[in-house]
């Protein structure tokens, strides 16, 4: 019988096959994934995007990351403008792989669309009491675009171009939870997950998530600093436990980190066939 918690992984990863996607490539690198619909209004920018058989490609005049980013910049506002996407007006860095050197740099809005990969970084807030593990969950507020109200952790949030994951979640952990950069600083690195998932009628998110741990004093109280969060609530990791298996309160991604905390505290025994199957559909996806 399939594990209750599988459905979340088997969210995160529907797209099984790039069919009818497009490579998208800077260089000789494959770094996204392209829709018909995209590639099609690509050709109208012959001099900075190439088609041949192995798929579209960044112009070869483009030699840098800053030439690319700027040549980017200027087409995607284009495409923004026709409709395709909603810019963020924030960059991320453009890899072929999550530890490869950044290539360029494009919108946040525009990465499903262009299929590259972003990174994200995720917190568990931990609180070992007495009587057992707690974990600190934050309410979405409902004016967001994404998983409006629902359940999320302390800190979340994409990395911006520049930043590695713990200048990120540093940053995020003051701005999100009012959680101070010397207390946030002691957070450890855990997990490192990937998933691929449809996004739209041609897009997808290719994600790579890096988990860290980071153990709260009983006395402190994280404060939302900016409207991302409407709450946090202390809930025993238990009722959390509950929540992933039993409902869909809590956003799509957060359930995997979830998961992995879950199999690593014993919550979930990781030596069972379902802690088994799990931990390896979670891997599948790095």
């Amino acid at each position: 019988m399939t594990s209750p918690f599988m459905r979340h992984i088997e969210a995160c990863n529907d797209l099984p096959s790039p069919a009818g996607f497009i490579p998208f490539r800077i260089g000789t690198q494959q770094v996204g994934w392209l829709g018909p619909s995209l590639a099609r209004a690509l050709t109208f920018f012959p001099r900075d995007f190439h088609f041949d058989r192995d798929g579209v490609a960044l112009a070869g005049r483009l030699r840098g990351p800053a030439s690319r980013t700027e040549a980017l910049a200027v087409v995607c506002r284009s495409l923004a403008g026709r409709g395709f996407f909603t810019l963020r007006d924030e960059l991320f860095d453009i890899r072929a792989e999550p530890d490869g050197p950044v290539l360029g740099q494009i919108d946040r809005g525009a990465i499903p669309a262009f299929g590259v990969r972003a990174e994200g970084i995720h917190l568990n807030g931990l609180v070992r009491r007495a009587d057992g593990l707690q974990v600190w969950v934050g309410v979405r507020s409902r004016r967001k675009p994404v998983a409006p109200g629902q359940l999320d952790h302390i800190v979340a949030g994409g990395m911006p171009a520049g930043l590695g994951p713990m200048e990120c979640l540093v940053k995020e952990a003051a701005e999100e939870a009012s959680i101070p950069p010397e207390l946030a600083g002691r957070a450890r690195k855990v997990a490192q997950l990937s998933y691929v998932m449809r996004f739209g009628e041609e897009g997808m998110r290719r994600d790579t998530v890096h988990a860290f741990d980071l153990d709260l004093p009983e006395d402190f109280t994280p404060i939302p600093a900016d409207g991302e969060v409407e709450r946090f609530e202390l809930w025993p990791a238990q009722r959390l436990l509950e929540a992933v298996r039993d409902t869909e309160e809590v956003k799509f991604n957060v359930n995997l980190v979830l998961i992995d905390l879950f199999l690593r505290e014993g919550l979930i025994d990781p030596a069972s066939p379902e802690g088994r199957a799990l931990r390896h559909g979670l891997e599948a996806g790095a």
